[in-house]
């Protein structure tokens, strides 16, 4: 069985990396992080969650520590699209202020 920590970070990772997806095309920046970085992580996370569904329902365990590095893998990239964020929403207040 997939450990419970794997089944409650990918929904939130989703939801996460879909907030920022909307918050990132709102603010049109220099580089396109959706298609870039959010679009495919998204993908994955997808992917991911079907694996799950299968490796629950067999006895194969060998899953898990895959998984495990593909949570690393989500959790570094969410950090740094956060930064990438800050960094948009200043640049982004800049912009407006000097209007």
């Amino acid at each position: 069985m997939v450990d419970r920590v794997y089944r409650s970070d990918l929904p939130r990772l989703r939801k996460i990396l879909l907030n920022m997806k909307k918050e990132l095309s709102q603010m049109g920046p220099s580089t396109d992080w959706v298609r870039l970085r959010i679009d495919p992580l998204l993908a994955h996370v997808d992917q991911l969650r079907a694996m799950i569904r299968i490796w629950d329902s067999s006895r194969r365990r060998g899953g898990v520590p895959m998984l495990h590095s593909d949570l690393i893998y989500f959790r570094e990239n969410v950090k740094g699209l956060k930064l990438v964020l800050a960094s948009e929403r200043r640049r982004s207040r800049k912009h407006r202020s000097s209007k």
